[in-house]
């Protein structure tokens, strides 16, 4: 996966027209004029291994009063001085009722088909509300090139410029950042991330509340199913008399929002150290957040689950502010299995977590030890670890060269005890 820098073309490539603080297109390639910088910051991007496609609203021709030629003869002249690599067009108006127009994502969703762009490592840069809630539904980090027009902005940028250069002086410190970040490895005990266990098997559940170290606890039905459990609540209820004193959450089943309610309501009930996880959506790939806001601002703490795009993280975030305490379970380990680096998402999702102070990050579903560490550097709340990962806590800081011994001679000692033989003449 490839990642990008969309940009909305006037007022952020080229200078826009400013009628009484409103902007407007170039009529003709006379009125056309590329920004200062703006070629500049284009090709460090570019080199940085950005892809950079513009994104652009041209609904004068839709209307009558530009002809199409005239645009396509303004993107051409962009084209021959900037490495862009490509220009996606909507020349609907508001009327037409299509898809790609901002603030809908059509125009970066069918970009990111094409050129096969991972939209969470990607980022829109726009000079108006329309360009700051496309990049925010397609999950990209928005952008906003501040031309002090006089119009409302409907969703809250990531951050704030006044010119292109800045916007790729920030993503370029933002990527210097991530590459510096060192993860150490430290004692468990200096950790600030929580370590919850999760798992559904009665023992090892039992043998992590024995350990100081792990807060909490996470399940779900399919570890359930995986340990044996036939009874849910019979289940539920003991591992919540075995462990009165840590969170734990459990999982909804329903696929229906109705009976997710009532049966967060029933779970909700079993004790005050109870979370219930609730997925981000149903089998249907509807939204749960109306009834995530609900329970939380009835008192039921939640924790949402399956979330793996920022997009998910902002809508989450505005449902639970205010409410109970709440988690935000984001998938990392799922995100890392498509190819994709969590890290970046991770860190965002901690950002766009500040506003609701009621709310925890988690980092679910980790694949290895280092995760832990990891999470502890970025200032995640909570990870969630399973028994597996648990057990390699052990070899913390263990010499290599002893590891490395250790691994041959368990080679060696397998192969004896298999009794493999080659024949050498």
């Amino acid at each position: 996966m490839r990642r990008a820098v969309f940009l909305d073309r006037d007022g952020v490539l080229n200078r826009a027209i400013v009628v009484q603080n409103k902007p407007y297109p170039p009529a003709n390639l006379a009125e056309f004029e590329v920004l200062p910088g703006a070629i500049e910051a284009c090709a460090e991007l570019r080199q940085a291994g950005f892809l950079l496609i513009v994104v652009t609203n041209q609904p004068d021709v839709a209307r009558g009063t530009q002809r199409r030629e005239v645009v396509e003869a303004i993107n051409q002249t962009l084209l021959s001085n900037a490495p862009i690599d490509e220009i996606k067009v909507c020349y609907h108006d508001d009327g037409d009722q299509c898809t790609c127009r901002k603030p809908l994502p059509g125009l970066l969703m069918e970009a990111a088909k094409d050129w096969q762009i991972d939209l969470s490592s990607s980022f829109m840069i726009g000079d108006r509300w329309k360009d700051i809630e496309s990049g925010r539904r397609a999950g990209c980090k928005t952008i906003l090139v501040d031309g002090n027009y006089e119009e409302m902005l409907e969703s809250t940028p990531d951050h704030r410029v006044h010119s292109l250069a800045e916007a790729r002086d920030w993503i370029m410190n933002r990527l210097s950042t991530s590459k510096q970040k060192e993860f150490k490895v430290k004692p468990v005990s200096d950790l600030r991330v929580k370590i919850f266990a999760d798992g559904a098997d009665k023992a090892g559940m039992l043998e992590m509340y024995s350990k100081s170290f792990i807060k909490g606890f996470t399940t779900n039905p399919t570890l359930m199913r995986k340990a044996g459990v036939n009874n849910y609540v019979e289940f539920a209820l003991e591992i919540l008399r075995a462990i009165p004193d840590r969170p734990i959450s459990f999982e909804v089943f329903s696929d229906e929002f109705a009976e997710m309610e009532s049966q967060a309501r029933v779970i909700s009930s079993w004790g005050p150290n109870v979370y219930v996880k609730i997925p981000v959506s149903n089998t249907r790939h509807q939204p749960s957040y109306d009834l995530v806001h609900r329970l939380s601002h009835t008192g039921i703490q939640i924790n949402v689950t399956a979330v793996m795009t920022l997009e998910q993280v902002h809508e989450v975030a505005a449902a639970v502010k205010g409410g109970a305490p709440s988690c935000v379970s984001v998938f990392a380990g799922r995100i890392a299995d498509t190819g994709r680096d969590p890290l970046p998402i991770m860190t965002d999702a901690l950002d766009l977590l500040k506003d609701s102070p009621e709310a925890e990050l988690i980092w679910a579903s980790p694949r290895e030890l280092i995760n832990i560490f990891q999470a502890d550097a970025i200032g995640c709340h909570i990870i969630t670890v399973t028994n597996d990962v648990l057990k390699k806590l052990q070899f913390i800081g263990k010499d290599l060269k002893d590891f490395s011994l250790e691994t041959v001679k368990m080679f060696r000692r397998d192969a004896m005890l298999a009794g493999y033989r080659i024949k050498i003449e």
